[in-house]
Parts: structure tokens; sequence; C-alpha cells
């Protein structure tokens, strides 16, 4: 874990993105709206997660995981980022437990479940089920005006990264056992 954490301490200086900073070209900064305009980025989901400062845990994941290189892959991808805030729900222990090495294909597959196969933007989104990397589906909706991920809401859409999308959700997602 110190690894990811030097490692986020690194690209934030390199690389500074927030969550909460307005966009420079359309000055949206409330992160409970969506954001659907595309900026040109050559940095991946990883590095982008990592620079953002709210996915510390989520990075260490996917290390623990093994996922790194697939998420820093072509793609493209939509991932449903729960942020620490997010993992910080969970129940006691769960997250320690997960990031031992005899649970690394559990937390696969749960890290897996966050993720579509396809770059899926904000303006494109109805209510559907969508197939999963895990290869169980997620149930999208829309719902008084906040779109919903399972159980989860997304909080932040359209964070672009050069091989796909995050969207920022308040709770981790547990795939069917």
């Amino acid at each position: 874990m110190k690894k990811i954490l030097i490692l986020t301490a690194m690209l934030s200086v390199v690389i500074p993105f927030s969550l909460s900073a307005h966009c420079g070209s359309c000055g949206v900064g409330d992160e409970t709206k969506a954001h659907t305009h595309e900026k040109t980025t050559s940095i991946d989901i990883v590095d982008t997660a990592i620079a953002a400062g709210d996915f510390n845990t989520l990075a260490a994941a996917i290390e623990a995981a093994g996922l790194i290189e697939t998420l820093k892959g072509d793609g493209p991808f939509t991932v449903f980022a729960p942020t620490d805030v997010a993992f910080a729900k969970l129940p006691e222990g769960t997250i320690d437990s997960l990031l031992k090495p005899e649970n690394k294909s559990k937390l696969a597959a749960i890290l897996a479940y966050h993720v579509v196969p396809a770059k899926v933007l904000a303006k494109d989104v109805k209510t559907m089920k969508a197939p999963t990397v895990n290869g169980a589906e997620i149930s999208i909706t829309v719902k008084y005006g906040k779109v919903m991920v399972n159980e989860a809401t997304v909080v932040k859409t359209d964070i672009i990264a050069s091989n796909g999308v995050i969207h920022v959700i308040d709770s981790v997602l547990l795939p069917p056992m």
C-alpha cells in the first residue's frame, strides 16, 4: 500500500486534478451536476483515478487484484469508481480482508463488477442493464433526476481518460453471489 500512496503523492504533483475543481472550458464545478463534454487526455483510467486523490483505496485494490495492466489497456472502459469515503462505508475489516493475497480472486471479481467494457458518457445514460467485465450485469436507472448504479448514486460523471471514462459513485458495488 505504501507504493500506491507514494505514487499518488508523486502524480498529484505532476498531474494536478481535482474532482471538485471548476472545469476551465465550461465552468462546471458542482460535482452533483452532469459534466458531459469530452476533453482530450493522454492519461489512462488508472493514472486519472490516482491523480484525483479521492481513490486511494480503489488504487490499492486495483494493485492487489493485479488489474493495473488491464485498466491501463486500450479499453474503452467505463469505470464506476467508489471513492475512499464509499469504501469506508463497508463493514469494518472488509477492505483489509479483501486486500490479502488469498482473497485476490474475490477482490478482482468485485472490482471487475465496477467496469463496463465500453465508453458510456452521461449523455448516453438511460435505464438499462449493462454487462460488466465480471460477467454479471449492473442495473443503471435514472430516479428523480439522479443516476443510480444498482443502489449506488453517481455523484460525478464523465471524468475522461485516454482509454475510457470514470463516473464517481458513493458506494461499493457488490456482485451477486
